[in-house]
């Protein structure tokens, strides 16, 4: 019997593929010309414009609307990339109405702000449809350097040490290259392979040998790349995933939010995935929000989003929880696990709701689930790293860990927010960093 949003249990096949299709479209279309002029149009092209302050990689972004809005979207392109190679993936997945949008002064003003993220994803893919690289490699140093994570962090630090002249060898743990860009967002944040095409697109600088299958620590050491490298930046990430501590925890049903969003981008058939008809998520990210918005895209009845805190405390905008609750998912706050239930199959999980400082009040809640994602957090994972700070890598200034030589970025470190976009900056001003180091030893 085929299945649907009434079949109960973990199944596949719940919707048609045509609707499966439907589901999963481009979140935010790309703009055609004459909607990228109308939008830029709206821009006051301040003088000191809050935008790029609010923007973690500092794009000049009156610049790029009005060179945009004169009709040279390739050079508004390159203002973008210049500051941020990943200027694609990041217009697509920035949370920028918490950053630059949020900062507009339209936005004070009318709230409307000028739709920067749209107007940057225009830009950056009417150059790279071209299949131009805007940017040439210096003469080389005759330096080589290891990055070990092929994430936004590392592709970042990879790129700009390649401009500077340098060698780059990226060791990956995957089979393909982008880290969360290509596992851990949203499908309907990336379509069409837009992950592995920006990857394909920024190794056009060259200088740049990407080895997958190669985890730090087993398949290589930081030892071993100290000793062939002149410097080593890690991009490595956070591979493990928080668990929530509770009894019922192990039974089948209960897995990774992660892994989930991982297996659904990398499905070639959609109807294939399997999906729960009750699923709670836990958790108030980015991620939980993903898991929750996809599982009912997939065709689960019910999804409940659970948070331990209030809804002015996720770290998920204001934007992706009313997107959750448009497609369907109940967020629930100030509620924490505290048992699943079931015989060898989750069945059932308890909540115990909290007061507003996260003490116990005593009332509980009880959701049937056939499916629980946690999403919770993920943590470091690795030994022989450089000294850490809490359960990140410790770094000082662009990146420098305890270890001579040896610098690091992004989520893995201690750097600043878990965001693509801070990655992005991480890793680039780690790169130049690197490169002022090398050159200043001669």
């Amino acid at each position: 019997m085929t299945a649907n949003a009434l079949t109960p249990g973990i199944v596949s096949g719940r919707l048609l593929p045509q609707d499966l299709s439907d589901n999963f479209s481009d979140l935010h279309p790309q703009l055609n010309a004459y909607e990228a002029l109308v939008a830029a149009d709206r821009c006051y092209f301040c003088h000191d414009a809050p935008c790029i302050t609010a923007c973690p990689t500092d794009i000049n972004i009156p610049l790029f609307i009005r060179q945009i809005s004169t009709g040279t979207p390739d050079a508004a392109a390159k203002t973008i990339l210049t500051q941020n190679i990943l200027g694609g993936m990041c217009a697509r997945v920035c949370p920028t109405e918490a950053l630059c949008e949020q900062a507009c002064v339209r936005e004070a003003a009318e709230g409307k702000p000028v739709r920067i993220g749209e107007l940057q994803r225009y830009a950056t893919d009417h150059l790279m449809a071209k299949g131009v690289h805007p940017f040439s490699r210096a003469a080389s140093t005759g330096r080589h350097v290891a990055v070990v994570g092929a994430g936004p962090a590392g592709l970042a630090c990879a790129h700009r040490l390649a401009m500077k002249g340098h060698d780059v060898v990226i060791y990956d743990a995957r089979p393909k290259s982008g880290g969360l860009n290509e596992y851990g967002i949203a499908a309907y944040k990336a379509t069409d392979g837009f992950a592995q095409a920006e990857v394909a697109w920024l190794l056009k600088i060259g200088g740049i040998r990407i080895e997958s299958g190669k985890a730090l620590g087993s398949e290589i050491t930081l030892a071993s790349l100290q000793a062939e490298f002149d410097a080593v930046f890690l991009g490595i990430g956070l591979a493990g995933v928080n668990a929530l501590d509770v009894p019922g925890e192990d039974l089948a049903g209960v897995v990774d939010a992660v892994g989930f969003i991982a297996e659904l981008r990398q499905a070639s058939d959609l109807t294939a995935v399997p999906i729960g008809r009750d699923v709670v998520v836990i958790g108030g990210g980015m991620t939980a929000i993903d898991a929750a918005v996809q599982a009912k895209l997939l065709g689960a009845l019910n999804v409940t989003l659970v948070y331990r805190r209030g809804r002015d405390r996720m770290n998920a905008s204001v934007f992706e929880q009313d997107l959750a609750a448009s497609k369907g998912v109940r967020i629930v706050t100030n509620a924490r696990p505290v048992r699943v239930n079931g015989v060898g199959l989750v069945r059932e999980i308890e909540f115990e709701y909290t007061d507003t400082a996260m003490a116990p009040t005593g009332e509980t809640l009880r959701l049937v689930a056939d499916q629980v994602f946690k999403a919770i957090g993920q943590s470091l994972v690795g030994t022989d790293l450089p000294r850490l700070d809490g359960r990140k890598i410790a770094v000082s200034g662009a990146g420098r860990t305890s270890v001579s030589g040896v610098w690091a970025g992004g989520d893995c470190s201690t750097g600043g927010d878990d965001l693509t976009v801070t990655a992005v900056a991480e890793g680039r001003d780690a790169a130049e960093d690197i490169h002022s180091t090398l050159m200043a030893e001669g």
